[in-house]
């Protein structure tokens, strides 16, 4: 028996197709469904424009200080010197010069070099200080008086130390001094292995007398010298 239909007219050949694309539409509707975004009209709030008028700050107007223009220069006067011829003649002053010359100060240097007077030792001064005593020696023989006289005078006023006697301390004791200008015995300098020896030949240097000063060139002058004393313990 043969078909009523046509085969050409067959609806389920293509379903598949429609169906496919059916599913697409319902698909896209769903999401565009979906991401649809509706808003109330209340809930906008219209005040949030609004700008509120005790916000805005009233910004100082600030006065602008305008520098003054400096000050014109003042006026140049023009003076007119007037001429007048010397009639008479005017005597010139010469101003002499205050400065010292080198010829018055070389003068001065050398007033000052023989002011100044050094002291001189008694090995070569001229007069050579006098003890009591050697007066009236002769000038050839004085240094040798000298000499004599301090010897005797060492020997007279010598004193050994107890204290140096007990402890065996013995030496030399070197003293230098100096007779001054007035005779005097001045600046005693003591150097020995002993302050007590040095202390006891400082004392005995001490008792010198009262000298008659040397001279230099006839002048009165400062006369170092030196002498040593020995202490030697007996044995």
């Amino acid at each position: 028996m043969d078909p009523k239909k046509n085969p050409k007219a067959d609806l389920a050949k293509n379903s598949a197709l429609y169906f496919a694309i059916g599913l697409c539409l319902v698909l896209f509707l769903s999401w565009k469904l979906v991401e649809h975004k509706t808003y109330e009209k209340s809930s906008i709030d219209i005040g949030m424009l609004t700008v509120n008028e005790d916000e805005i700050e009233d910004v100082p107007l600030t006065e602008q200080l305008k520098t003054p223009p400096p000050p014109p220069p003042p006026a140049v006067v023009t003076q007119v010197l007037e001429v007048v011829k010397d009639e008479e003649d005017v005597e010139e002053t010469v101003i002499e010069s205050t400065e010292t010359t080198q010829e018055e100060i070389i003068e001065d240097v050398e007033v000052m070099e023989e002011e100044v007077e050094a002291d001189v030792p008694f090995a070569i001064i001229e007069d050579v200080p006098l003890f009591p005593g050697c007066e009236r020696v002769k000038k050839s023989e004085r240094r040798k008086c000298f000499q004599e006289k301090l010897d005797k005078h060492v020997i007279k006023n010598f004193r050994y130390p107890e204290i140096a006697q007990e402890m065996g301390i013995q030496g030399r004791v070197f003293v230098t001094f100096i007779i001054d200008k007035d005779g005097t015995i001045t600046g005693i300098r003591t150097r020995g292995p002993d302050k007590n020896l040095e202390k006891e030949a400082a004392r005995i240097i001490g008792k010198l007398p009262t000298m008659t000063p040397g001279k230099q060139r006839g002048r009165a002058v400062r006369v170092p010298f030196s002498y040593p004393i020995n202490f030697r313990l007996q044995q």
